[in-house]
């Protein structure tokens, strides 16, 4: 349990967040998240325990994973690589509420299997799409309880498989830790500033398995890390 961040502090703004932030900071922002998830986030630890055993289920088929709240789309190629790798086939699509973040998206080139939109989990809801797999990165702190149960929601109607939330888990040791190291590594953008925000707002395990919708199941990974699951009861 923290000390100094005992509890949550909901109230805080990412610089990334705000409309007036500086674009080019912001963009420096969405490219550098590339390697601090790459560092922090283990997603191809997550893809080799959880999206990969999904995929050999159903060898030679596509699969189809979404990815809501995408920022610079760095998940999602990382996902991409991995993979093809393996020799499977996936189309992947990356949903944001951030204009600006797609634009970032827009400019850069994509494999054709992967398409990046501006819509909200809601409104891909409303058009009956489905996916195999939902995932999201650093989405949970951002979003208040009642938008975050709304998204989850949302999820489990997109997902017909398997659903995956990664995000920081608040620590003392990590924010100490993260303060230190990350100016060393991070210059010309947001990481740093938003990295201390990011987990000052996020939640303990218990505090997020409380507000999150039945059926979701919390678990703590490496290096603080919560995984928030939800995995429909007929499978």
């Amino acid at each position: 349990m923290p000390f100094f961040l005992k509890h949550r502090n909901e109230a805080l703004v990412e610089w990334m967040d705000r409309e007036d932030c500086d674009e080019e900071l912001l963009n420096n922002t969405y490219s550098q998240f590339t390697t601090i998830n790459k560092l922090l986030s283990g997603w191809a630890k997550i893809y080799r325990e959880m999206i990969h055993p999904i995929l050999k289920q159903n060898p030679g088929e596509t699969t189809y994973i979404l990815d809501i709240g995408c920022g610079g789309g760095d998940i999602i190629r990382l996902l991409d690589g991995l993979i093809k790798k393996d020799g499977f086939e996936a189309k992947l699509t990356g949903i944001d509420t951030d204009e600006r973040s797609i634009r970032f998206l827009q400019n850069r080139d994509h494999p054709e299997n992967i398409t990046f939109r501006n819509i909200t989990s809601g409104e891909l809801a409303e058009e009956r799409t489905e996916f195999d797999i939902v995932i999201s990165n650093h989405l949970i702190h951002h979003l208040s309880e009642n938008n975050l149960r709304s998204v989850c929601h949302d999820a489990e109607t997109l997902a017909k498989s398997l659903t995956i939330f990664s995000d920081i888990e608040r620590s003392d040791i990590g924010y100490a830790s993260f303060g230190l190291i990350a100016p060393l590594l991070f210059r010309s953008s947001y990481i740093v500033a938003d990295g201390l925000i990011s987990i000052k707002k996020s939640y303990r395990k218990k505090e997020l398995q409380q507000i999150l919708p039945s059926g979701w199941v919390v678990t703590r990974k490496f290096p603080f890390r919560l995984l928030a699951t939800y995995q429909p009861e007929s499978l």
